[in-house]
């Protein structure tokens, strides 16, 4: 009986000290969900241009009909974000990219290139009824090669040099918009 109780007293002791390393626990299982998060992301933007690579060049029609020339909006980080009318994770991101673009004022651009839609009307539709107000270009299959974008949505963030610093497939939060713009 005696052993038992030993037995017992240790099991309560060990019991104790894990209550009291609640933190190293939690700290082992955040480290480990980052690094699942940062290898997801990796494999995700693997074919991507990207790391100082300078970004491909492109001349887009507006909603409004104006041109706008990549060239044109250097001086300034970009944040180009590729979508599709028919993706459900872009309705869910715009409004993200909308108030990126009202917290980051004249710093930065923030604009959209449209692919993979039928016809301009989808692309009307969708930044009415999702109130986009960044400015929204009509992309091909071509910019879409030359960006190499197959997932949406895709956001590049460029420098205000003109060159690929870094992209994110798939939804992001503000607060990852906003720290990868900072960056």
């Amino acid at each position: 009986m005696l052993g038992g109780t030993g037995a017992l007293g240790r099991m309560r002791a060990a019991w104790d000290m894990a209550r009291r390393r609640w933190w190293v626990r939690w700290g082992v299982d955040l480290a480990l969900l980052a690094l699942i998060v940062a290898a997801v992301t990796a494999w995700q933007t693997r074919r991507l241009p990207g790391g100082g690579t300078p970004a491909p060049d492109f001349t887009l029609h507006t909603l409004s009909g104006d041109t706008v020339q990549l060239d044109a909006l250097r001086g300034k980080p970009v944040v180009l974000a590729f979508w599709a009318p028919w993706c459900g994770v872009c309705k869910l991101e715009s409004s993200n990219l909308s108030l990126l673009q009202r917290l980051a004022g004249d710093s930065a651009h923030v604009v959209s290139v449209a692919v993979a839609y039928d016809n301009e009307e989808a692309v009307r539709v969708f930044a009415r009824e999702h109130g986009v107000d960044y400015p929204v270009l009509l992309g091909d299959d071509g910019i879409q090669r030359d960006w190499r974008v197959d997932t949406f949505p895709t956001v590049f963030f460029l420098s205000s040099e003109g060159r690929v610093e870094r992209a994110v497939v798939g939804y992001t939060t503000l607060a990852g918009l906003s720290w990868r713009l900072l960056l």
